[in-house]
């Protein structure tokens, strides 16, 4: 068994197949797992598509499945991982990180309110909103 962890998802793989500093999961576990899928342009995700280097092909596939920490050091993303495989981590990189700072633009998320009816932040962009948080701690 091991551990996938991205910023956002935690993802259980039942079979560990990792080989030293390879993971190998299928086509549908890839997309699952961080939202990344193998076409014939590349490995895709929404509709931005990152080719594989011509001759590369056995870099980043074998038999079936593909290495996610090779696709992801080609997407020039950090990664580390426990020595026995156990526990992976895909992160981001830090430009990426400092663009979203310098947006100054919070990411989207989800709340009800006290009748359950949900609100999202998206919903409010453009407008001065407050967020008002309480722990009992």
């Amino acid at each position: 068994m091991a551990i996938l962890l991205t910023e956002t998802t935690e993802t259980v793989l039942p079979d560990t197949r990792a080989e030293g500093d390879r993971l190998w999961l299928s086509a549908a576990e890839l997309e699952a797992a961080i939202g990344w899928s193998s076409r014939p342009e590349g490995f895709c995700r929404a509709n931005i598509c990152v080719p594989v280097p011509p001759g590369r092909e056995r870099e980043f596939m074998r038999g079936g499945q593909i290495d996610v920490a090779a696709l992801w050091r080609h997407l020039g993303q950090p990664l580390a991982h426990s020595a026995d495989g156990g526990a992976w981590v895909l992160g981001t990189a830090a430009a990426e990180r400092e663009s979203a700072l310098r947006s100054l633009q919070a990411p989207d998320f989800s709340l009800p309110d006290r009748t359950g009816c949900r609100h999202s932040l998206s919903e409010h962009r453009g407008k001065k909103v407050l967020l008002v948080s309480w722990a009992s701690w």
